[in-house]
């Protein structure tokens, strides 16, 4: 059997008929991370969630007896060398169709173990690709995620209560070949692609460039990628020069179609455009993107959101 990372070859040493607190105790002597979640849930125990995790024996032993029913978290990324491929089945999203769609497509190859989670999803075990930093991230309309820097996992032999019934984790499928690394940003764009607006050749501000497409993606945004999709689409409009008081009209009415509240749409905007200008900003000066001025900008994210804009959006086409 091809050799597997630290996070699956200790799984592959357990069953489901070990106690939580001997499969936390195996995590650890394998060098891996580990901490405690609710019993029978998903939901960090500790003050500080993956950030608590640890090896330290003692003290991994004194968190199980505590709470013998426990379920086991796992960081993902460079913190345990795994990252994760999370397919979701709920309700009406069912990630296995897009998985399905990356397999064909060649992008989810070389995963290490498949895991059935107890909502009938599934968990793509990968190594996580060495010095490399790999953020985690939501496709939610393609029901999947991805697990990485900054994530974790709960792993076998945890389990959760559905609908009155205890279900596991489980081992489903081991890959007997070679484990490779994941593309998961090349994933990401496959599964979620996000449309960015063309620059103009001449160097201006061109004010029909793709602004109704970034607009309609925000808008399908669904929970938990809705401020961080906004985000970023403001950011691009900030990179094309839109003034800051345009890309507010667009992204507001999109935004909010997505379920964001005015003053949030507002607070994340600005946010983008001080990121984008963070000198500017610091200064108060003119910006060098023709039409955009911190302080007229941030004039306009300060009015009244419940009031309208003083005049019809500038930006052509909408």
């Amino acid at each position: 059997m091809a050799e597997h990372g630290a996070v699956s070859s200790a799984l592959l040493r357990m069953s489901g008929a070990w106690p939580l607190s001997a499969a936390a105790r195996e995590f650890a002597a394998a060098g891996v991370r580990v901490f405690p979640c609710v019993a029978f849930g998903k939901r960090p125990a500790t003050g500080h969630g993956f950030h608590d995790a640890t090896t330290d024996l003692d003290q991994i032993e004194a968190w199980w007896r505590q709470s013998p029913g426990a379920n086991i978290g796992v960081p993902t990324g460079a913190a345990s060398g795994a990252v994760v491929v999370d397919v979701d089945v709920h309700g009406p999203v069912d990630g296995r169709a897009g998985f399905g769609r990356a397999a064909r497509a060649g992008l989810v190859d070389g995963w290490e173990l498949l895991v059935r989670t107890p909502t009938g999803g599934m968990h793509a075990y990968y190594p996580a690709t060495p010095g490399t930093e790999q953020r985690s991230w939501q496709a939610g309309p393609a029901g999947i995620d991805f697990r990485g820097d900054g994530g974790y996992i709960v792993v076998p032999p945890s389990t959760r209560a559905i609908q009155g019934a205890t279900v596991g984790y489980q081992v489903e499928q081991v890959n007997t070949g070679p484990a490779s690394t994941l593309d998961a940003q090349r994933l990401r764009d496959f599964l979620d692609p996000r449309p960015a607006p063309s620059r103009p050749a001449s160097g201006g501000v061109d004010r029909d460039v793709d602004v109704c497409r970034l607009a309609a993606w925000v808008a399908a945004r669904g929970e938990g990628e809705r401020n961080r999709g906004l985000f970023w689409a403001a950011c691009r409009l900030a990179e094309d020069g839109l003034p800051a008081s345009d890309a507010l009209d667009v992204l507001t009415a999109a935004a909010g179609h997505a379920g964001l509240g005015d003053r949030e749409i507002a607070t994340t905007v600005r946010s983008a455009y001080r990121t984008v200008h963070p000198a500017t900003a610091r200064r108060g000066a003119s910006s060098p993107v023709r039409g955009y001025s911190p302080l007229a900008s941030d004039s306009w994210f300060n009015r009244d959101p419940a009031r309208p804009s003083a005049g019809p959006s500038k930006v052509r086409g909408l």
